[in-house]
């Protein structure tokens, strides 16, 4: 599986590692993602998401459900 987020669309991004003398090579920042369960009421059912944590926090303010559907509006959720 990815690495990318199912509701936010956050992926691995690419930058430089920069040392004390200055030297840059090139590195990955990884987002902060979790596999996680939902209850979803209004289907009466469990649903697994791949969630960075601050898609868990939206979650946790505005409900599952309108979540879901702004993601599918978007286009980041697939399912």
């Amino acid at each position: 599986m990815s690495r990318v987020c199912e509701i936010t669309g956050k992926k691995v991004i690419t930058g430089n590692k920069v040392s004390h003398a200055n030297k840059k090579s090139n590195r990955k920042f990884y987002p902060n993602l979790q596999e996680k369960k939902f209850f979803i009421p209004e289907e009466n059912r469990w649903v697994k998401l791949k969630v960075s944590t601050s898609a868990i926090r939206t979650i946790n303010k505005k409900g599952i459900s309108e979540v879901l559907k702004e993601a599918k509006q978007k286009g980041n959720l697939k399912k």
